[in-house]
């Protein structure tokens, strides 16, 4: 009931259009079931006069008939046309909520689910969800009316009959029940299973580059039937339960017309039932049984779209465990003072990352973060704009616990440039906008310069609207690096983090754009994550992280004085680049 209540929700800004479908379904019912009363109302009244009333009565059923089936045809086109916009505004609305969703969700939830699966709830879930939106409520009303429409008339034509007709119905509507528990079990394990599909798809085609690199085509191509083949199988099953649900329901079908024909012509071989009244009656059966046929075979949409709107449901009602507090305040004037106050995270799992964290960053030092992978250096930097939020201690900006302050105003004034770049698909104007949307051509070509990828982009073909191609497949790895920067000097923000901003590039890249990282933390609070020590020599503080702890900290010639785990480090760097060069 639940569930039901929160789909009818969606009704309410529609309730106008809603209404007039059920109107127009009252109506098409209504004309269904003249028919066979103007046969009724014939035979008993108006052909058992003389041969001239006949006739006129001929011209009035006629007249009568068109006039009821031109209504029928624009009351069924409303139902067709609006009805079905009606669903589709609904689905889009779900969309939109679900996509607002999934915006909201913190980092955790993606660590933990796969984007095909979810890119799966977002189109196919819901364009079934809009279909039951859109018939679900139509064909109930519908059948309802022409069952108890039917079943009324049939009464008053003979009683007997229409209570067996009625038995038969019930016992048909407990196989019906019955059949829908097992269906509603196997239509939800269809939606794993196409989802799986669209996760291994989506897996297969975002990394083609390294499939193909590797020569793994058949691997992939063995992964995906796997998983093609589970959702064959879930719909082999679900097609199996549908066909012995259609099945069952024939027999009924077949043992109503049995019982109407033998109990029927006992009632007229006894004298209580006149051979027009049963060929009448005939007519009803078809409409009374009609409509059942039409739930029967409504049911696979309902489970399909039932199943749809749980997990729906299931991903609205994940809680969203980074938001704003209700007196959240707006961080604003920021200077740049952080302090890292005995900080701990964990993962859901209790898997330790981060223990007693103690730094301070003073407005527009730098601070740099080196040691072992996997030792919580760029949890640290996740932390301070609440990509996830600490589990013990806390985070201040400015003596403000970022906790308190909004999230908008606290990712505004941080500035991220990570070592694995995304680009989006479309130019390199919108890709530099992105720091900042309401930016002037002049803005983002200023903010270009200063990253020094103004003269590359002049160069091609489009300039500043040359497309950079999905996940920026036509730029290098240091042109894109180079537009990531771009978009932060445009953001510009008080607080920077670099995270590992150059590791991935060669050396002459790194030199090259490590000059726009200069650049762009001249007067900036920022903290680099660097696994290149020569990059960080001149840093303010540098942090050892190991073991989850702080292990060493102090200036690169502290460090190097107390030949500790930073100086083997960096004597490591030295002689391998020193090596290389030779």
């Amino acid at each position: 009931m639940e569930i039901f209540q929160r789909f009818i929700e969606f009704y309410k800004p529609h309730k106008r259009l809603f209404f007039y479908d059920l109107i127009c379904a009252t109506l098409v019912a209504a004309v269904d079931l003249s028919f066979p009363q103007l046969l009724y109302l014939s035979t008993h009244v108006l052909f058992v006069n003389n041969q001239g009333r006949i006739l006129e009565s001929c011209l009035l059923i006629a007249v009568t008939m068109l006039i009821l089936y031109i209504i029928r045809y624009f009351c069924q086109h409303y139902i067709t046309t609006w009805g079905h916009i009606m669903g589709a505004r609904m689905e889009s609305e779900m969309r939109r909520l679900l996509f607002k969703k999934y915006q909201e969700l913190s980092f955790s939830y993606y660590d933990k689910n796969n984007t095909g699966v979810m890119m799966s709830k977002l189109v196919s879930d819901l364009f079934d969800i809009s279909e039951l939106a859109h018939h679900g409520p139509e064909n109930i009303f519908l059948a309802l009316l022409e069952i108890t429409g039917a079943f009324i008339l049939m009464a008053i034509i003979n009683f007997q009959l229409a209570g067996i007709l009625f038995i038969i119905m019930i016992l048909m509507l407990f196989f019906g029940i019955k059949q829908n528990r097992k269906m509603k079990t196997i239509f939800l394990d269809n939606r794993k299973k196409i989802a799986d599909v669209n996760s291994a798809l989506q897996d297969s085609l975002a990394g083609i580059r390294v499939v193909k690199s590797f020569g793994n085509e058949k691997i992939e191509h063995d992964k995906f039937q796997h998983s093609n083949n589970e959702f064959l199988r879930s719909k082999t099953a679900s097609y199996m339960a549908m066909g012995r649900f259609v099945a069952g329901g024939g027999i009924f079908v077949g043992l109503s017309y049995m019982a109407v024909l033998t109990v029927g012509g006992y009632l007229i071989a006894v004298g209580s039932l006149q051979p027009a009244d049963l060929a009448v009656f005939a007519l009803y059966i078809g409409i009374f049984l009609n409509p059942i046929n039409m739930l029967i075979n409504f049911t696979e949409q309902f489970q399909k779209g039932y199943t749809g709107f749980c997990r729906f449901i299931e991903i609205m009602d994940a809680p969203i465990t980074i938001k704003d507090k209700l007196d959240a305040k707006d961080l604003s004037r920021v200077k740049g003072d952080i302090v890292y106050d005995d900080v701990s995270f964990y993962y859901e799992k209790k898997q330790k990352i981060l223990e007693h964290i103690n730094f301070k960053v003073t407005a527009g030092k730098t601070i740099a973060l080196v040691g072992p992978s996997g030792g919580g250096k760029t949890t640290i930097c996740s932390l301070l704009p609440r990509f996830y939020d600490v589990t013990g201690g806390a985070i201040y900006i400015d003596g403000y616990d970022i906790r308190d302050v909004s999230l908008t105003s606290l990712r505004n004034n941080i500035g991220i440039v990570q070592q694995d770049v995304y680009m989006f698909n479309g130019t390199i104007k919108t890709n530099i906008a992105y720091g900042k949307p309401e930016a002037s051509d002049d803005e983002i070509v200023e903010a270009a310069k200063r990253a020094n990828i103004h003269d590359f982009i002049m160069g091609l073909p489009d300039n500043y609207n040359s497309l950079v191609g999905e996940r920026g497949t036509r730029l290098s790895g240091g042109q894109k690096q180079r537009l990531s920067i771009a978009r932060v000097f445009l953001k510009n923000p008080q607080i920077l983090v670099l995270d590992e901003a150059t590791s991935a590039l060669d050396n002459e890249s790194e030199r090259y754009i490590q000059k726009s990282l200069d650049l762009l933390a001249e007067n900036r609070t920022t903290i680099v994550v660097a696994h290149r020590l020569s990059t960080i020599q001149n840093a303010d503080e540098i942090l050892v992280i190991r073991d989850h702890q702080i292990s060493e900290r102090g200036n690169h010639n502290d460090l190097m004085n107390r030949n500790g785990l930073y100086a083997r480090y960096y004597r490591m760097q030295f002689h391998k680049n020193l090596h290389e060069m030779k």
